[in-house]
């Protein structure tokens, strides 16, 4: 569990933390307010998941947005496999997930038919137990929607062309109707100076924009790009083209150096979304 060292570990301080990421400077300025009659036209959506004083005001816009847009029944949310614990795609099928915000539910129907759908997304519950970029998103989408939502946790460590296709179709084929909204968990370029890492960040947005997951995973490796969540990017935009999306939107982009002022060696946080 994070709490403590990506986020805090008290609820009080926790709320707080996150209604600061909400009304920081460089997120949206004002606390969100939940639509439930959204139009629900977000299918994906791409998140950062550094700690919260660096990346959560770019998360913050994101998740603003979000509860503009309705409440979806289930969420599942990928995220790269930083450790190398556990199997190649990783998803947890039953069970709870804890933060000081309170208890989030696995949709075990839906995380089960994902990994029939698939034969590259193993059950597999060791991937998950160290790793941040998953865990990250739930006390936002706690503070947003309560307890309204169910989710499906998929760690990535592979993260090929193939297999973030596999993975996309299989979210896709697995939605039964309802709202499945995809998170994809990802930060961009990693310890670049300001101007190299917006550079190569531009040629990631570019193809997020172009709903291009070809392209994406073209540019990261032509260009050595330290994006660590390419695979469930890739991901999620092949989902949100089976369920319709037509267009990407850079919500909000920043680097680590807009919050602490070092631009030496930055991290790159984005979010975005892609709706019908």
């Amino acid at each position: 569990m994070q709490a403590g060292s990506f986020y805090s570990s008290e609820r009080t301080a926790l709320v707080s933390q996150i209604e600061n990421c909400f009304l920081h400077k460089l997120g949206p300025g004002k606390l969100p307010k939940l639509q439930e009659k959204g139009e629900r036209r977000i299918v994906s959506a791409v998140s950062p998941h550094a700690g919260y004083m660096y990346s959560g005001p770019v998360a913050a816009n994101l998740y603003s947005a979000l509860a503009s847009d309705g409440v979806p029944d289930t969420i599942v949310i990928l995220g790269p496999n930083h450790y190398g614990v556990g199997t190649g795609v990783s998803a947890m099928v039953e069970g709870v997930w804890q933060t000081p915000l309170g208890e989030v539910e696995i949709d075990s129907a839906v995380a089960k038919q994902i990994c029939k759908n698939s034969d590259i997304i193993a059950l597999d519950d060791s991937a998950h137990i160290d790793e941040h970029s998953i865990e990250v998103q739930l006390p936002f989408l706690q503070y947003v929607y309560g307890n309204r939502f169910k989710f499906v946790p998929i760690s990535m460590m592979m993260q090929d062309a193939e297999t973030s296709k596999n993975v996309g179709e299989s979210i896709a084929k697995s939605t039964d109707k309802r709202y499945v909204l995809i998170i994809a968990s990802s930060d961009l370029s990693h310890y670049e100076p300001q101007r190299q890492a917006e550079r190569k960040d531009r040629l990631v947005m570019n193809a997020i924009l172009k709903l291009d997951e070809e392209e994406l995973q073209r540019v990261v490796e032509l260009e050595n790009i330290s994006m660590c969540g390419y695979g469930p990017v890739s991901s999620a935009i092949v989902a949100g083209k089976h369920l319709g999306a037509k267009a990407a939107k850079v919500v909000s982009y920043q680097t680590s150096g807009d919050i602490t002022g070092d631009y030496s060696q930055v991290v790159g946080y984005l979010s975005a979304t892609i709706a019908k």
